[in-house]
């Protein structure tokens, strides 16, 4: 089959005598239809996670064939033909693991294009049947592939408790940002700031209804001034920038992974009573309702499709200043 894989460098090749997946019992094998690129493909491509094989974690595609090996009481209805999402962590057919949140802490668990298991870029992939939804026929394949990371945005509201005079501030406008300050300021009274480097970005946040603010203008009057700062940046530095704007005793949510150990000093986190809490994968069911009941946008945050053989151009292309979601055109 055709695939975006992950060599050793890492490098980045299109191939298309890629190996056909083979589902394992309770899996099945689904179509790709789209797949969205998301900031950790690119930082795989500097060695998170030393991955090698497919590339890739956001899609929507359609159900092919099942293992001809069931986990006993574990398959959801799935029928052939079926349009479907998927979550990422994958877990054995005989794990105790019993849901998403148990799924995503799984010793034994791979994740779907990050930790040995081929991803989405490819015409194929195979993943437990658990972990396939079906998509709303309301929901189109643009907005479907925005489930994962909205579902992750959707995370947020699981773990942290919002009171209606929270002043919130979503750091960084990038994707992720963007549909945390959405789901937030959609699920809250809370007045929601984003705050980020790129004046086109904030734009759509300030069309949604929220407040946004522009990094270089950050002053003396934004230090410890946020009960809840939610750091989306994607890169090192977003940490002890987000640490300077939550107020004492207030809560700091990391959603930003990337490759290398950034020096952080913690000692601050201790004299000002800091909550912090890392947060990660989320709830579909609930991304997928958001979508079907037009509570989010998503369609703005597109800006370039590119067919998968020029998936090399296509993750240059994400990676350029002022761009949001790049999708992957990979089967009809």
């Amino acid at each position: 089959m055709r695939a975006l894989v992950v060599e050793a460098g890492p490098r980045l090749r299109y191939r298309e005598d890629y190996p056909n997946p083979k589902p394992a019992p309770g899996e099945a094998l689904v179509r790709v239809k789209q797949a969205g690129i998301c900031n950790t493909d690119v930082e795989i491509l500097r060695g998170y996670f030393n991955f090698s094989g497919v590339l890739g974690h956001e899609f929507v595609g359609v159900v092919e064939e099942f293992s001809e090996a069931h986990c006993n009481g574990t398959a959801p209805e799935l029928r052939p033909g079926d349009r479907v999402v998927g979550e990422i962590n994958c877990v054995p057919c005989n794990s105790p693991a019993r849901n998403f949140a148990e799924r995503a802490q799984s010793p034994d668990r791979t994740t779907l294009g990050i930790d040995r298991r081929d991803g989405v870029f490819a015409e194929y992939v195979s993943l437990p049947m658990v972990n396939l939804h079906v998509v709303p026929p309301e929901v189109s394949d643009d907005a479907a592939v925005f489930v994962e990371p909205l579902a992750a945005a959707c995370q947020i509201l699981e773990q942290v408790h919002f009171r209606p005079v929270d002043r919130v501030a979503v750091l960084g406008d990038g994707k992720l940002g963007l549909l945390c300050a959405q789901v937030i300021g959609a699920a809250t009274s809370c007045e929601v700031t984003v705050i980020g480097k790129h004046d086109n970005k904030l734009a759509l946040a300030r069309s949604w209804g929220l407040c946004t603010q522009l990094t270089s203008t950050l002053g003396s009057s934004s230090a410890r001034s946020f009960d809840v700062v939610i750091e989306c940046t994607g890169s090192p530095a977003g940490f002890e920038l987000a640490r300077t704007l939550v107020r004492p005793r207030g809560t700091l949510v990391l959603k930003s992974t990337y490759h290398g150990q950034p020096q952080v000093n913690l000692a601050m986190v201790v004299v000002d009573e800091i909550t912090l809490i890392g947060s990660r994968c989320g709830p579909f069911a609930a991304a997928l309702r958001l979508l079907a009941q037009r509570r989010v946008d998503v369609s703005s945050l597109i800006h370039a499709r590119y067919p998968l053989h020029e998936g090399e151009l296509a993750l240059s292309h994400a990676q350029q200043p002022g761009v949001l979601k790049v999708l992957l055109q990979v089967g009809d």
